[in-house]
């Protein structure tokens, strides 16, 4: 019953003016504090007001320097090197341009260094062309020339050279030469030595010739043979000398034979 006679004081109170007007006072005050705070910050802070960043990147830098002491700003510089950009550039800007910022503000330049960086050379040994390729420009080097020279090894790197000078793996150049290769043309040597063939057996003179890549050609009997098992090769052609030691590959070479054995097989 008690509980009932004060629920119904609590409702007659909340309808009189007294407490409207209490009410109404304190979400007044609640709502000024709130104002007084926010105005005091955007005061304190000078909320909306600054200038815009000017638009920098891909200017001198001597220009953009004069642009940011014109309208009251400080920099900081820093370098970075950018292949086929002009060196002295604005490449990037913070904070970017259009943004309102306050008079004073740092603005941070990052410019195309003038002096390419050293890089090594990667090791392209027996590496492919398109490898090598890809290596040099993971390192940011080019490729130059590129000139072929008998090897087996078909577009394989057999010798990396900059400016006529032979390079090894771990050789520093600038970033962004341009490395001249030489590659295997896969046939091999145009030349091979020619094989001593004379006082050898037929089957290893035979044996010889194919190791060396060359033809067997018209095979010649002298006197009476009586054990083709046992001929040894007497002369050839084309023939060793002191003043010719190679022949082209496939070159047929012709043999005269005759009985007998190859000294090797005569000696004890």
């Amino acid at each position: 019953m008690r509980r009932i006679v004060k629920m119904n004081k609590i409702w007659t109170y909340l309808k009189t003016k007294d407490f409207l007007k209490n009410f109404l006072g304190a979400i007044g005050t609640v709502v000024g504090a709130v104002l007084i705070v926010f105005f005091s910050l955007s005061y304190y802070t000078h909320h909306g007001a600054g200038i815009p960043v000017p638009a920098l990147v891909g200017m001198p830098v001597e220009k953009a320097i004069s642009t940011l002491e014109d309208q009251g700003f400080e920099y900081k510089i820093d370098s970075v090197y950018i292949m086929d950009k002009p060196p002295g550039t604005v490449t990037v800007q913070d904070p970017d341009a259009g943004t309102n910022v306050k008079e004073g503000r740092v603005i941070y330049l990052t410019v195309v260094t003038k002096l390419a960086p050293n890089v090594a050379l990667p090791d392209l040994t027996d590496k492919t062309y398109l490898e090598a390729a890809a290596l040099l420009g993971n390192d940011g080097l080019k490729v130059g020339d590129t000139i072929y020279r008998a090897d087996i090894a078909r577009d394989h790197v057999l010798q990396v050279t900059f400016g006529g000078q032979v390079l090894k793996p771990g050789d520093k150049l600038p970033k962004g030469s341009r490395v001249d290769m030489v590659l295997g043309d896969g046939q091999g040597a145009s030349e091979v030595d020619i094989p001593e063939l004379v006082n050898q057996d037929l089957d290893a003179a035979k044996f010889a010739i194919r190791g060396a890549q060359l033809s067997i050609g018209e095979i010649t009997y002298q006197g009476p043979i009586t054990d083709s098992a046992n001929l040894v090769v007497v002369s050839q052609s084309p023939a060793r000398t002191d003043s010719v030691t190679k022949t082209s590959i496939g070159t047929r070479v012709n043999l005269v034979v005759t009985q007998g054995k190859a000294q090797n097989e005569l000696q004890p």
